[in-house]
């Protein structure tokens, strides 16, 4: 299963299922916690960056990963950041949203999903990449040992323990703490869901060290996985890992949506649901290929490895996610 399209799959059919029965979207909790005061599904999120950063660190101590903070070019994370926060907006889901979406039956997803890989392959390998390339090049941190991360020639991308030059099992401690005194010691909006938000983080942060000991050289993605299903479709390029993770989260939502009796084919009756899905989309591709990350890769994924890199692309999926709410919706 290690390394292997049939280990990418079974991962991608683990957290398909978990997305869909958890109802987790990433567009959903950070729109929500603003401008709704409901912090189900952003503490749902937050649980699983908490178990995953330990998880990782564990791994990475038992020699099982060596960990591998995403490259940090500041202003492509900046720039691609704010895009991605807000064709999630304009999309209706996140890219792990829309992608366990098309399991039950979106049409708007399959449209907002194809012009994601239409554009993140443009900025990453594609017409595009020399607009990427403008945003510079990587920053690194060089270290002699570098010890449980995965280095090049000594240098490392930098996250706030190799910064500060501490034992990274310290900084994932604290971080870890500090983000299970805001789940247990503030008040939980009351939700009805299928999964209880408490339950679905564990799981789903479970899920993400499963991926990256399967993969071996990152956990959970979605950006790469959508690009390499276009490409190897339509090319003889070969499928890889992500590729097959990402077709598995489409059929383990699916599996879950038929379950469950939640499978309905959607058409929106509204044409401008389509148009926003295609501007969207392909906001949140470009955005994603720019800042070498999705909310998967850099949010669910890159975070708990308190990559620099990670907290700057996902602040500004944030702030980008508050500004196109507030342009649609908030001024009324």
């Amino acid at each position: 299963m290690q390394g292997t399209l049939i280990g990418g799959l079974i991962v991608g059919l683990l957290f398909g299922f978990l997305l869909q029965r958890s109802r987790m979207c990433f567009n959903s909790a950070i729109r929500d916690v603003r401008y709704f005061k409901d912090n189900w599904l952003w503490k749902q999120g937050l649980m699983a960056i908490a178990v995953a950063t330990i998880g990782f660190q564990l791994m990475a101590a038992l020699g099982v990963i060596k960990l591998n903070p995403a490259a940090f070019i500041p202003a492509a994370q900046i720039v691609g950041g704010f895009a991605f926060g807000m064709g999630m907006v304009l999309a209706g889901g996140c890219a792990s949203g829309v992608t366990y979406r098309i399991g039950e039956g979106n049409a708007v997803a399959i449209i907002a999903a194809t012009f994601y890989a239409l554009f993140a392959g443009a900025a990453r390998t594609g017409k595009l990449k020399s607009i990427t390339a403008l945003f510079g090049k990587p920053i690194t941190v060089t270290m002699e040992n570098p010890g449980v991360y995965a280095a090049k020639e000594g240098q490392v991308a930098p996250t706030v323990a190799n910064l500060l030059g501490i034992d990274p099992w310290i900084v994932a401690i604290v971080f870890a703490l500090i983000i299970f005194a805001y789940l247990f010691f503030t008040k939980t909006s009351e939700r009805k869901a299928p999964m209880h938000w408490t339950v679905g983080g564990i799981l789903i942060g479970l899920v993400g060290m499963l991926a990256y000991w399967s993969n071996q050289s990152y956990s959970l993605g979605i950006t790469g996985g959508w690009i390499n299903l276009f490409t190897a479709t339509l090319t003889d390029a070969p499928y890889n890992w992500i590729g097959m993770e990402v077709l598995g989260i489409i059929i383990g939502a699916f599996i879950a949506a038929i379950i469950f009796k939640e499978f309905k084919i959607r058409f929106p009756k509204d044409p401008k649901a389509y148009v926003y899905a295609v501007i969207g989309g392909a906001l949140m591709g470009w955005g994603a290929g720019v800042a070498g990350g999705c909310n998967i890769g850099h949010f669910l994924s890159g975070v708990p490895h308190l990559a620099i890199s990670s907290l700057l692309a996902t602040a500004f999926f944030i702030l980008g996610n508050w500004f196109m709410y507030w342009l649609l919706y908030g001024r009324d």
